[in-house]
């Protein structure tokens, strides 16, 4: 989805989620919606006291006030809220933290499998001409617009089958983040007072991400558009207003025309991996300079393209790629790294490019989550800094891992790997 929580889980920045990602080898790859906190078009004014201990039913009354204040017609809000209470599997979904996760590689295998580039290149032919159409408004690559579909909903096939309403309420009520959640549901109730959909057909993912393209409430009344032109904006039904919809959210999201996402590099054998940092930006001039090299060269004209940056997904051992600005756009609409990753090259896919040239590390076991907040804890015990011990490994986990790996003598591409563990928990 757009990015809204996790961009917003979608608007959703970079390597610290590489390790986090999970999927199904022919699933839709579920963003949480286009997440990255998104204000809705029309701002309601938030709840300062907590309502935790109020009994569902009261916090729905004094919530069912602000909404009728807000303008939401009373029995819309009767009619969204008929029979809804609490659903214990959504705030299972928001609090689980699993032990272990997929590495990148597993995850791209089913985000850009055989299959889902066959199908989506049969869908760029079947909707030709309302590609066209998007493209000439928009400005975004129909292929690119393809491969959001696919991974979103797996081409529209898996939308979720959730009431969106029960799960925003039950999240509003009492998930972790209460007044974000309460945002998205309020936003939600806007979306049927303007008449798109009925609350009858609001299905979407657990934590409210919705139709073809996943948006979640807030980032739908901001972007989603009717391209269709029958007065509604249908995420669920049309695939002209989700594909549009996906395509005017990456164009406010700095999308350039013409410009790739990014492509496969090769790096000299004395390459500084420490330069593999999201947040170190040079000119295609200067990384040609320091020996990097393009593998599949891409067919767009890259010569303007500026501010790239450099990607070891698996570390020094796997895959390198250089990134440009719509991969950052990518990022806005799901902010992980992995996720932009399989748009990017599912999209190279659909226009008949070979994949990736280089092999990925696959003896290697990746580091489950108490082992990571081991790492960190190790790192922080040889004063390097790395956050919170909170199993997420992010920039400053990946420049303390870095600042040992160069103290070691060994690659500093600020991958955390077993045997950089084991090295810590050996005293220096």
């Amino acid at each position: 989805m757009p990015n809204l929580l996790l961009r917003s889980l979608s608007h959703i920045t970079s390597a610290c989620l590489l390790l986090l990602l999970t999927a199904c080898a022919e699933a839709p790859a579920q963003s949480l919606a286009t997440v990255a906190d998104h204000p809705s078009s029309t701002p309601i004014k938030q709840p300062i006291a907590a309502r935790a201990k109020l009994s569902f039913a009261d916090w729905r009354a004094l919530l069912r006030s602000d909404a009728i204040a807000a303008g939401i017609d009373p029995e819309l809000f009767d009619r969204a809220f008929a029979g809804v209470s609490p659903n214990p599997d959504v705030l299972l979904a928001d609090s689980s933290q699993p032990e272990f996760t997929r590495p990148v590689w597993e995850y791209l295998d089913g985000a850009v499998s055989p299959l889902r580039i066959s199908r989506g290149q049969s869908l760029l032919l079947q909707h030709g001409n309302t590609l066209a159409r998007i493209e000439q408004r928009y400005g975004v690559d129909r292929e690119t617009l393809v491969a959001v579909w696919g991974l979103e909903s797996n081409f529209g096939s898996n939308i979720g089958n959730h009431n969106v309403i029960r799960s925003l309420a039950t999240l509003a009520y009492e998930g972790r983040r209460q007044v974000f959640w309460r945002s998205q549901l309020l936003a939600v109730l806007q979306i049927l007072q303007h008449g798109d959909i009925t609350p009858e057909r609001l299905l979407g993912s657990w934590a409210g991400a919705m139709g073809q393209t996943q948006f979640m409430p807030t980032t739908y009344n901001e972007h989603a558009v009717d391209f269709d032109g029958d007065g509604r904006r249908d995420l669920w039904g049309s695939s002209a207003d989700a594909l549009a919809s996906a395509a005017h959210y990456l164009q406010a999201s700095g999308w350039q025309q013409g410009q790739p996402w990014g492509f496969e590099v090769r790096l000299p054998q004395t390459f500084d991996y420490s330069l593999a940092d999201p947040e170190l930006r040079r000119s295609l001039a200067e990384w040609v300079a320091l020996g990097v090299a393009p593998l599949n060269p891409p067919a767009q004209d890259v010569a303007a393209a500026t501010g790239a940056t450099l990607l070891l997904p698996a570390g020094h051992r796997g895959p390198a790629f250089l990134l440009l600005s719509n991969f950052r756009s990518i990022l806005k609409y799901n902010n992980s790294t992995a996720y932009a990753l399989a748009i990017g090259l599912l999209s190279d896919g659909l226009r008949g490019g070979a994949g990736i040239r280089a092999a990925w590390p696959r003896e290697e076991r990746q580091l489950g989550r108490s082992e990571r907040i081991e790492l960190q804890q190790l790192l922080a015990q040889n004063g390097l800094e790395p956050g919170p011990a909170d199993g997420i490994i992010g920039a400053n986990t990946r420049k303390a891992v870095r600042a040992f790996q160069l103290h070691l003598g060994w690659p500093a591409d600020g991958y955390p790997t077993q045997e950089l563990l084991v090295r810590l928990r050996t005293p220096l």
